[in-house]
């Protein structure tokens, strides 16, 4: 499929669509490792676990996870400069950018409250914050209006993009210190996802409860 833009042609299979769809691709090998049930396949999961110390046991499942979900975020910025610096940015881009960036995230969020990872009122907070932000988007877009993204919203995915990074991780290094970084950033995105959410009403709610 090819969008015509002024003069230039540009297909909505790019590179940077392509890098997007690996995202997804990546976020789907993600869930698959973190929830295959390694001993109802009759193997032994124990010979995945490494001791670090008396407290501390790894899962190779949840490094390796956290290693692809490094790479699949990196792929977030990637894309994004591609498109802006190659002029190849598309509708198709901009809703499939947004829909990987959801099951990356939240996906991973619901299963590490599912495993006991983190507190479960995280992914709900946020989940619901995406989908009243996304609405807003929405109605703005309907009436020819785009919404910016804001500051606090940015910093939002920032702290919770390496919180996430870090929980997979064990909260390595920090967790030899006793120093609970993840959970720390975890709280703060969290916070920040309320605070971008009702900014983003607020500087839309001309447009939400316009005739």
């Amino acid at each position: 499929m090819i969008i015509m833009k002024g003069h230039k042609k540009t297909s909505v299979f790019n590179l940077p669509n392509k890098i997007t769809l690996a995202r997804i691709a990546l976020s789907v090998i993600i869930i698959i490792i973190l929830v295959l049930p390694l001993d109802m396949l009759g193997i032994d999961s124990a010979k995945f676990k490494f001791y670090i110390n008396e407290k501390l046991v790894v899962d190779l499942k949840y490094i390796i996870a956290g290693t692809l979900f490094i790479i699949a975020s990196l792929t977030d910025f990637i894309d994004g400069y591609l498109a802006r610096s190659r002029n190849q940015v598309t509708d198709f881009g901009k809703m499939i950018d947004a829909i990987a960036d959801k099951v990356l995230v939240n996906s991973i969020l619901i299963l590490l409250a599912a495993s006991g990872d983190i507190h479960p009122i995280i992914p709900v907070i946020i989940v619901v914050r995406d989908s009243v932000v996304n609405s807003i988007k929405m109605v703005a877009g309907s009436k020819g209006h785009v919404v910016a993204a804001i500051k606090s919203g940015k910093l939002k995915t920032a702290c919770l993009m390496t919180g996430i990074a870090l929980t997979l991780f064990y909260n390595m290094p920090f967790e030899f210190w006793n120093l609970r970084v993840a959970d720390f950033l975890l709280f703060i995105a969290t916070i920040l996802s309320l605070y971008s959410g009702i900014q983003y009403y607020v500087m839309n709610k001309e447009l939400i409860f316009e005739e």
